[in-house]
């Protein structure tokens, strides 16, 4: 007689075995696992949700609260100053240095002469619409006259900053010629360039030379000796010093002084345009003067004020953007 063996059944739970799990944790198991649409199980961590559809749009980044901060503050000087501006021109207040208020236009008047240049003004007259003209002309040649002094600047206070023989032979010429106001130039400029865009740009050139190469000499002078000799030690050749140590570790004196140099350029831009100049915010301030359009010539001093923020605003920027991946130096 053959012996029967027959096989336990799955149900069945064998002596000294682990009971089967409980509904409980079966659920648990229940949810932690899933079937894709071609039958393959999946398993999805416990506690969480599976990922829902990727979603085509992104989500707007709204200010943060420091830039909130930052313009709550800087919005109650103007108000008072405006308020204050004013108060005085109805009041005829007189100020220090003999300042007859009276004689000036409100902000009011001159938001409106703003917008008039702009073109969407009614006051209608030969300077209506010519904004964006004479904006346009004067960006050019402070760019120009800037751009030039950086190019000539930055590499010379280098090697006047690096080399003690450099900075002894050009040093004095350089102390010589700085006090020398622009101003005093112009004459000499017209006579020996002429009229028109050439000497409005070389007074530029002038204005922005000395406070890069200055900032430049001196950044470079207060770069550590033990840095220099670090670098030579992990391998950097001296032909690479310049631009792989010096430069960047005097990145920021180098961009405080383009900062200056910017904003002394739309500062001298007005006396580079008085004279042979037909279009520009300098010519159309020299224009209003002789108009006596006083709300003419403070409209253009606005404007020269925003042209000079938003340009520090973009010069930053820039620097920010060509840093980023070496923090330090922005």
């Amino acid at each position: 007689m053959t012996a029967r063996t027959d096989a336990p059944s799955t149900t069945d739970t064998p002596t000294g075995t682990t009971p089967p799990p409980s509904s409980s944790s079966t659920g648990s198991t229940a949810r932690s696992t899933g079937r894709t649409p071609d039958g393959s199980a999946t398993t999805v961590a416990p506690g969480k949700p599976a990922a829902g559809p990727a979603k085509g749009s992104r989500r707007l980044r709204l200010p943060s609260r420091s830039t909130w901060t930052t313009v709550l503050l800087a919005l109650p000087v103007p108000i008072v100053g405006l308020l204050l501006w004013n108060l005085g021109v109805k009041q005829a207040w007189t100020l220090p240095f003999g300042i007859q208020m009276g004689f000036l236009p409100t902000p009011v008047e001159v938001a409106q002469r703003i917008l008039d240049l702009a073109g969407a003004g009614t006051i209608d007259d030969a300077f209506s619409g010519t904004l964006l003209d004479h904006l346009g002309a004067s960006t050019v040649r402070v760019l120009s006259g800037f751009g030039l002094a950086a190019l000539l600047a930055i590499p010379l206070g280098v090697v006047m900053g690096r080399f003690s023989l450099a900075f002894k032979m050009l040093d004095p010429t350089v102390n010589l010629t700085r006090p020398i106001p622009v101003t005093a130039w112009a004459p000499l400029t017209l006579l020996i360039i002429g009229y028109g865009d050439g000497s409005a740009i070389f007074l530029v050139f002038l204005a922005a030379f000395f406070p890069i190469l200055l900032n430049t000499i001196s950044g470079v002078r207060q770069v550590p000796v033990r840095l220099v000799e670090a670098a030579s030690m992990l391998g950097t050749r001296s032909g690479q010093v310049l631009y792989k140590v010096i430069l960047p570790a005097s990145m920021r004196s180098i961009v405080g002084g383009l900062r200056i140099a910017l904003g002394l350029s739309w500062v001298i831009l007005v006396v580079g345009e008085t004279v042979g100049i037909s279009t520009g915010l300098g010519a159309m301030i020299t224009q209003a003067r002789d108009m006596s359009k006083t709300d003419l010539i403070v409209a253009g001093m606005v404007v020269i004020g925003l042209a000079g923020f938003v340009a520090d605003r973009l010069l930053v920027g820039l620097v920010k953007l060509v840093t980023r991946s070496r923090p330090t130096l922005s």
